[in-house]
């Protein structure tokens, strides 16, 4: 019998060759409301489309299975790593997330997928929601476009992780309460300093994340007051720090950051 369960945790894990050379026969055809793919190359090919930047996230809402086909009615939640204007579902900006309703038939063939037929309904229409943030999959796909719209500067998309009652300690300045006193924040200190974040390694659960995080910071105009370290006009300087986030509900309540060292000049324009 066809594991459905394992099927949907290798397409979760992000790894699109292995789900198909393990899950789709060769001449496996593929057809939804726009396009019809004629064999699993293809498929590949435009499964390296759709998650360029995108982590696509399935969550089974019904499962029904016979010994050659299988109906499921999938959520599927789309995490945008960086923009794109061109996505089959409409643009996307770095950090935000859509959920668009799949219902889906397969056709099976010695265990497995011969045939996939996929229908779908607009985007965010009568869908489920998971809490946002956590430790399954989607949750951590989350934090990573979370990371993204932050170091992108888009203000309204990086908010929607935050509980409205959001705490957040830097440490160099008194504690930052509320969203808009986040937004106010970064809004004012990204007309002078970008900040850029990567995430070197995190671990996550239902109540908090712990992240090793280098922070790089770019002057837009001389700096020499900013409180990681004095910066002149299109210099640039990282500082490596551990980041904790307290969840509640899915949504980050807490922020607490911890410098790892001392920051790095890296190069600068003068």
């Amino acid at each position: 019998m066809f594991d459905f369960a394992k099927y949907a945790d290798q397409f979760n894990s992000g790894d699109d060759i292995k789900l198909v050379e393990t899950y789709f026969t060769e001449d496996f055809v593929y057809t939804g409301d726009r396009r019809v793919l004629p064999n699993r190359a293809a498929f590949l090919d435009f499964l390296k489309f759709a998650h360029d930047g995108v982590r696509e996230i399935m969550r089974p809402q019904l499962v029904l299975q016979d010994k050659d086909r299988i109906f499921a009615e999938i959520d599927m939640d789309f995490h945008a790593l960086k923009a794109r204007p061109d996505y089959p579902f409409g643009e996307l900006k770095p950090g935000e997330m859509i959920t668009v309703k799949f219902f889906v038939v397969y056709k099976l063939r010695d265990g497995r997928i011969a045939e996939l037929k996929s229908a779908i309904w607009p985007r965010n229409y009568r869908v489920s929601k998971a809490p946002r943030l956590g430790g399954t999959p989607g949750q951590r796909a989350a934090f990573l476009a979370y990371t993204r719209a932050f170091s992108e500067g888009e203000f309204d998309l990086f908010a929607a992780y935050y509980a409205d009652d959001v705490i957040l300690e830097l440490g160099s300045v008194p504690p930052i309460h509320g969203k808009d006193g986040i937004i106010g924040h970064y809004r004012k200190m990204f007309q002078e300093i970008r900040e850029d974040l990567k995430i070197n390694r995190f671990i996550a659960d239902e109540d908090g994340i712990a992240a090793d995080i280098t922070a790089q910071f770019t002057a837009i105009k001389d700096m020499p007051d900013f409180t990681v370290t004095p910066l002149k006009k299109g210099e640039t300087a990282s500082l490596n720090t551990f980041v904790h986030y307290t969840l509640r509900n899915g949504l980050i309540s807490h922020i607490q950051v911890a410098r790892r060292g001392n920051p790095v000049k890296e190069h600068g324009t003068e």
